[in-house]
């Protein structure tokens, strides 16, 4: 689908040619930032202002600090939630620790875990429970590892971020272990990876698939889908979020020119010069709200033409917990 969009009317568009800008679908917000974002709303609708949320409930500012208007409180730690307050747990997931904690303190919890991050959760104690040891690849520090990895027993899991730590291994020969894989990393790095795990440990336990989330997978392949055909692609998330980092990762691998913008008034006019075609993603935690807004930058400055490319139609929708549907 194309659309032809003039540049503003004081645009200083004369002389220049229109901008192709090639917009990634699908892009943006997924099924378990919906489900996040709504769960805070709907404990905000149904327990009254203040509601705690335990971390950015999603990373991006923009969604963040439209939370923060309707009433929500984000906090760093369990303890800085006072008594009798509601919380929630963010979208990436937390150790079996926090609502074990929660719960010892009476305190209404809400947990928006993503469903798929969940499973991840699930599979990490099913194999703990048959005696293997987890090889977990992801990047140290990000929440979801900090969660995944509490759920498990201390030194039942070990983090694995590159071919090298493979190789670094060293486990007594007969040792049964297992793999998995945090939910936002680059496709092509985790098969390289889990293929060095296979090789070196021709009998470890797996999934049947990555455990990449289906919107992590579907954003990075709409990037490979425009990125030869652009000059230079825009994404748009937060630096804090691992699946839009990815995204800029894709373009350069496939040798196009990224950066990271979280909104329109982070571009440089001079990022375009002799830029013909545009390329346009957002992460699965951006809004597209913040798409538009670029857009309408853009046009301060071009004609903009406009083609949306479509790989996959997403249909997804998770389940919101039963204490705000009861």
């Amino acid at each position: 689908m194309t659309t032809i969009v003039s540049a503003s009317p004081d645009a200083p568009a004369e002389g220049l040619a229109p901008l192709k800008l090639l917009i990634a679908a699908p892009r943006g917000f997924c099924a378990g930032v919906d489900r996040a974002i709504e769960i805070v709303e709907r404990a905000l609708d149904k327990f009254g202002q203040p509601v705690f949320v335990r971390h950015e409930i999603v990373h991006n500012r923009y969604v963040v600090d439209g939370l923060k208007e309707k009433g929500a409180i984000f906090v760093e730690e369990l303890d800085e939630v006072p008594d009798g307050s509601p919380v929630v747990f963010s979208a990436h997931g937390v150790p079996k620790v926090i609502p074990a904690t929660a719960t010892a303190r009476g305190l209404d919890w809400l947990d928006a875990t993503c469903p798929l991050v969940s499973k991840v959760h699930r599979q990490a104690e099913r194999h703990v429970e048959a005696g293997r040891h987890i090889l977990f690849v992801g990047h140290k520090g990000h929440p979801e590892v900090i969660g995944t990895m509490g759920q498990v027993p201390d030194g039942a899991i070990t983090l694995v971020e590159t071919i090298e730590d493979v190789l670094a291994l060293a486990f007594p020969e007969g040792t049964p272990l297992a793999f998995l894989t945090q939910t936002t990393l680059s496709v092509d790095d985790t098969r390289e990876i889990v293929a060095a795990l296979r090789s070196r440990f021709p009998e470890i336990s797996g999934p049947r698939a990555e455990d990449i989330c289906y919107a992590t997978s579907n954003r990075q392949a709409a990037v490979k889908a425009i990125a030869e055909r652009c000059d230079l692609l825009l994404v748009i998330g937060a630096p804090n979020s691992s699946n839009s980092l990815r995204l800029v990762e894709v373009a350069e691998r496939e040798g196009t020119p990224a950066r990271l913008i979280q909104r329109g008034s982070e571009i440089d006019l001079a990022w375009l010069a002799n830029v013909e075609t545009l390329g346009l993603t957002a992460g699965a935690s951006a809004p597209e709200v913040l798409v538009r807004e670029v857009i309408d930058r853009l046009r301060e400055w071009r004609a903009v033409e406009e083609e949306t490319v479509t790989t996959t139609v997403e249909k997804m929708v998770f389940k919101l917990p039963r204490q705000l549907t009861d």
